[in-house]
C-alpha cells in the first residue's frame, strides 16, 4: 500500500495523536520555533494536517495525501498535492522550507533535499526535524515499527547522515538542537532539529 494511502485512511488517528500527547507536541513546536523564521514566505514539505505549519504561521504546504492536505487547508494553509522529490513550485520561491518528521518517509532523501534547495531563495533556510535512528526515541520507534500503522515502512536516519546530505546539497551554517523528554532523563530524546542555509549563486 502507498504510504500516502495509509495516511489517507488513518488521517483522524494521525491528527488525534497531537491532542493526546500535548506535552510532546508542544516541545516539538518549541524546538522548531528556534529555527523557523517569523518573517518571509515559507513552505512545509509533508505538511500533513498542518499541526506544525499552523502554529508556526507557515503559509504554504505540500503533501501526497489528499485527506491530509484537505485538513491542512481547513487550518488556513495553502496546501497542494505533491511530494518532496518533486515540489510543485518554481525555483527561488521561498525564504524557508520546513520538513518536520517527514524525511523517514521520502523515497529519495538526497533528491528531496535538492528539490528544497531549488525552491529556496539564495541564502534561504532549510529546517529539518526528524527522529535520530541511534537515539533512545529512534530505538523505540524502530522496535515498534512492525506494529505501527505509520512507521512500518519508515527509514530512520542518523544526524551524521542528514548532515552529509545537507553538506552535499551546499547547505552551510548548520545548527542543531534536540528536545529532552523526562522519560529519557537529562539526555536528548532524539527529536532533532537542524537548520542549514542555502549557498550558491544569487538568482538573477
Amino acid at each position: 500500500m502507498e504510504q500516502s494511502q495509509i495516511f489517507d485512511d488513518y488521517v483522524e488517528m494521525y491528527d488525534r495523536w497531537y491532542d493526546e500527547h500535548p506535552r510532546i507536541y508542544q516541545s516539538e513546536v518549541s524546538a522548531l520555533e528556534h529555527f523557523v523564521p517569523w518573517y518571509g514566505t515559507g513552505l512545509e514539505v509533508g505538511v500533513g494536517t498542518a499541526r506544525f505549519a499552523a502554529p508556526l504561521h507557515i503559509e504554504y504546504g505540500i503533501d501526497p495525501s489528499p485527506e491530509m492536505a484537505h485538513l491542512a487547508a481547513q487550518r488556513e494553509i495553502t496546501a497542494v498535492i505533491g511530494r518532496g522529490e518533486c515540489i510543485p513550485f518554481c525555483d527561488n520561491t521561498f525564504d524557508f522550507v520546513l520538513m518536520a518528521t517527514v524525511i523517514c518517509f521520502v523515497q529519495d532523501l538526497e533528491k528531496a533535499i535538492l528539490e528544497s534547495a531549488r525552491v529556496l531563495k539564495f541564502q534561504g533556510t532549510l529546517i529539518l526535524a526528524f527522529i535520530d535512528r541511534e537515539s533512545p526515541l529512534g530505538t523505540e520507534y524502530r522496535c515498534d515499527a512492525e506494529s505501527s500503522v505509520f512507521f512500518r515502512h519508515a527509514k530512520f536516519h542518523t544526524l551524521d547522515e542528514v548532515r552529509n546530505v545537507l553538506t552535499a546539497a551546499k547547505f552551510t551554517q548548520q545548527e542543531v538542537i534536540q528536545t529532552v523528554f523526562e522519560e529519557y532523563g537529562s539526555k536528548p530524546s532524539g527529536f532533532v532539529v537542524i537548520r542549514g542555509i542555502k549557498e550558491g549563486k544569487k538568482a538573477p
